[in-house]
């Protein structure tokens, strides 16, 4: 029996996934990834897969996603959250521990790679996986493949500006990445949180901010407004240099339906094209795309 297996390395939790090679769901767990230890981070999925592979007696392909990702230059980790794997040779060392080769990319990589594999954009040539949550992050993956780019970074959407600003979005709010203006500080749930307190002096959460809009509040209603046409304008971007099929979004602002139907007849005024069919979608496989994700990128390297 063929399997792959997946590993979703977060910084409070690890999950392992195994699929049979339609995408079936054999076996899955989690556990809590050890904070601040590279060792006992080595030894956990390693002690994950031997119990997968012990279970349905079966030895599978292996990958793992993350935030963060690996330097094309030195093969070491790099902007990781969990910020003890970076500088550590991760692929190396759980290749050396699995004895296999391992496939090591971005959790919003592994979100694209699985909705274009079986899920929102399976059967698309190009599809865009946009993950607006906490953080801002994307991932491109072109005929079944994810494009890492020659840097390692393509898909880094949300360390972008934020196109054709307002003069009231300049400079715009400061990142953690150390500019002003990111995708990510206008697009994440916590900006969208932030721009409703600016309007409105009111400490709403996203999902709130929904609800009020539902019910008639103007003051979220227009929270919504500025967020949809932000969205318009960061996809539009994308649509110019990438024209994917299909653009996936996941991540809790995902869950936002109106976006589905608003975004797309806003985008329009900025493509440069006299029609546009790229299609903006929700997620299938929801939250566990980034898990199915990393197993496909496994079957796909050891391919």
């Amino acid at each position: 029996m063929s399997v792959q297996i997946g590993i979703d390395l977060g910084g409070t939790k690890t999950e392992i996934i195994v699929l049979d090679s339609a995408g079936h769901e054999l076996w899955r767990r989690r556990t809590a990834t050890p904070q601040g230890r590279y060792e006992a981070t080595l030894e956990n999925i390693t002690r994950l897969v031997a119990e997968a592979e012990r279970r349905l007696g079966a030895r599978g392909t292996v990958g793992v996603g993350l935030p963060g990702s690996l330097s094309p230059a030195t093969g070491l980790m790099r902007n990781a959250n969990s910020t003890w794997l970076n500088g550590r040779p991760l692929r190396q060392d759980l290749e050396d521990m699995l004895r296999r080769p391992v496939a090591i990319s971005n959790d919003a990589n592994c979100f694209a790679l699985s909705e274009a594999t079986d899920g929102a954009g399976a059967g698309a040539a190009s599809v865009f996986g946009v993950i607006v949550g906490t953080g801002t992050g994307a991932g491109l993956v072109v005929n079944g493949r994810v494009l890492d780019g020659a840097n390692g970074i393509a898909g880094e959407w949300g360390h972008n500006p934020l196109p054709w600003p307002r003069p009231d979005e300049l400079p715009g709010p400061g990142c953690w990445c150390g500019l002003s203006g990111c995708i990510e500080t206008w697009l994440s749930g916590p900006a969208m949180a932030q721009d409703h307190f600016s309007h409105s002096e009111e400490h709403y959460s996203p999902p709130e901010i929904v609800a009020a809009a539902v019910a008639g509040a103007p003051a979220a209603d227009a929270t919504l407004h500025r967020y949809e046409g932000r969205m318009a304008r960061a996809l539009a971007h994308v649509i110019n240099l990438f024209d994917p099929e299909v653009i996936v979004l996941g991540g809790g602002m995902s869950n936002i339906q109106r976006l589905y139907e608003t975004v797309p007849m806003l985008w329009h005024e900025y493509i440069f094209s006299d029609c546009v069919t790229t299609r903006l979608l929700p997620p299938c496989h929801g939250d566990s795309s980034g898990v199915r994700g990393a197993a496909w990128l496994g079957a796909n390297h050891h391919d």
